[in-house]
C-alpha cells in the first residue's frame, strides 16, 4: 500500500486501497493561476462571504459566492435597490476573499454583461455565469439550467459577458436538461468558442435535481470536447470521493458542494491531498470551534446582530451535526437553544461546549 493508500480514507476514517497520482497541478485559467485543483460550490444562502473567506483561509483555490441575480445587481448599483437589490450586492461581496469569484445569473445579455462590468469594477477577479441551476423559481425565468435548452441564447449571454470584462469567465452547467439532452459537450465548445475560460459540470440532469448519484464518468465528454479546464461537481464528500472524480471524468479539479456546510475546511483539505497526494493533518477541535465563532462573528458584522444570528442558523445546525457525527456535540435540548437563541453571547458559549468532548481527528 503507497503513502497515499494508507492515509486516504472514505471520510469515515477507513483505509483505502485506492491508488492516485502524486499531486495534481495548478490551473491556469485565462489570465489567473489557481493554486489548489478544489473549489468551493456558489450555494445560495450559504456560501456568504463569512464561509467564504474561511474556505479560502482553510486552502480551498477559489470560492464562489452566492448566485447574484444580474437585474437586481445592476439596479442596486444604479441606485434603486429593493430587498433584492440590497441581498444581491451582500452576495457579491468578497473583502477578504482572493482570488474572488462571483457566480451571475440572467437571460438577457445586455443586463449580464452590465452586471459583469459592475462586478468586475468592484473587484471580481473571475466571473462565472449560472447555467446549471435547477431550482424552479431561477428556470421559471428562463435562466440558470433553462439555458440549456436553448444553446443559441446561450452563447449569446456568454459573448456578451467576455466581451465585457477583462477577468475570466467560467460557465457552470448540467450534464443536461434531461437524459434525452446531455447537451454539457456542446454548450462546452460553445463557451469555449466565446471566450470562457473554464467550464463546471455538476454531472446530473437538470430533471435529476439533487436526487440519485452524481455520474462523473458522464463529465468525461465535455472534458474531451474542450482544451480549456473542465471542473467536475457532484456528491463530492471526501478526499476519495475527489480522486474518484478526476480519474472518472478526467477533469482538471473538483468542486466541493453540501459537504462543505459545518465544515469548511473540508475544500482546503481536499485541495491539500491533490497538490501533494497525502492528507494533512485534522484539524484540532478548538481550531474548528475557533471558525464556527469566526463564522458567526463575521455575519453579526456584516448583517447586523440580530439579523446575522439569524442567517447562521442553518451554520450553526450543520455545525452541531457534523460535531455528532465526529463524536461529540450537543444534547438536543442544547442543539436546539443553538439554532433558536437570538443571544449571541449564548450562541458563543454553546459553540465552546459543541467542541468540548470532540475528538482529534487522526487524517482529514
Amino acid at each position: 500500500m503507497n503513502d497515499f493508500a494508507q492515509q486516504v480514507g472514505d471520510g469515515a476514517g477507513a483505509a483505502s486501497l485506492f491508488h492516485a497520482p502524486a499531486s495534481v497541478a495548478p490551473l491556469r485559467v485565462g489570465g489567473l493561476t489557481i493554486d489548489a485543483p478544489a473549489f468551493l460550490a456558489p450555494m445560495a444562502g450559504v456560501t456568504d462571504l463569512a464561509m467564504r473567506r474561511l474556505a479560502r483561509r482553510f486552502g480551498a483555490g477559489l470560492a464562489f459566492s452566492e448566485m447574484v441575480a444580474s437585474d437586481d445587481f445592476a439596479q442596486a448599483a444604479g441606485g434603486k435597490a429593493g430587498k433584492f437589490g440590497r441581498e444581491s450586492v451582500v452576495r457579491a461581496m468578497g473583502e477578504g476573499v482572493s482570488p474572488h469569484a462571483v457566480q451571475i445569473a440572467g437571460r438577457e445579455p445586455e443586463s449580464l454583461a452590465e452586471a459583469a462590468r459592475l462586478v468586475a469594477d468592484a473587484g471580481a477577479d473571475l466571473i462565472d455565469i449560472n447555467m446549471g441551476c435547477p431550482a424552479k423559481r431561477v428556470v421559471g425565468g428562463a435562466a440558470g439550467s433553462a439555458l440549456m435548452r436553448d444553446l443559441d441564447l446561450a452563447a449569446r449571454l456568454i459573448a456578451a459577458v467576455t466581451g465585457a470584462v477583462k477577468v475570466p469567465v467560467s460557465v457552470k452547467m448540467r450534464l443536461g436538461w434531461d437524459e434525452a439532452s446531455l447537451n454539457a459537450p456542446e454548450l462546452a465548445r460553445r463557451a469555449e468558442a466565446e471566450g470562457a475560460a473554464m467550464v463546471i459540470v455538476h454531472g446530473r440532469t437538470r430533471n435529476q435535481f439533487y436526487r440519485g448519484a452524481a455520474d462523473w464518468a458522464a463529465i468525461g465528454p465535455v472534458c474531451e470536447a474542450v482544451e480549456i479546464p473542465v471542473v467536475a461537481n457532484g456528491d463530492c464528500r471526501s478526499p476519495r470521493d475527489a480522486w474518484e472524480m478526476l480519474a472518472q471524468s478526467g477533469a482538471k479539479a473538483v468542486m466541493i458542494g453540501r459537504a462543505a456546510l459545518g465544515r469548511p475546511w473540508i475544500v482546503g483539505d481536499i485541495a491539500y491531498l491533490l497538490r501533494n497526494g497525502r492528507a494533512r493533518p485534522a484539524l484540532s477541535p478548538q481550531a474548528r470551534r475557533d471558525a464556527a465563532r469566526e463564522h458567526v462573528a463575521t455575519l453579526m458584522d456584516l448583517l447586523g446582530s440580530r439579523q446575522g444570528l439569524r442567517h447562521a442558523r442553518k451554520h450553526l445546525a450543520a455545525y452541531a451535526d457534523v460535531a455528532a457525527e465526529e463524536g461529540g456535540g450537543l444534547d438536543a435540548a442544547a442543539r436546539r437553544r443553538l439554532v433558536e437563541t437570538e443571544d449571541a453571547r449564548e450562541v458563543f458559549d454553546l459553540l465552546c461546549r459543541l467542541y468540548e468532548r470532540a475528538p482529534d481527528l487522526e487524517a482529514a
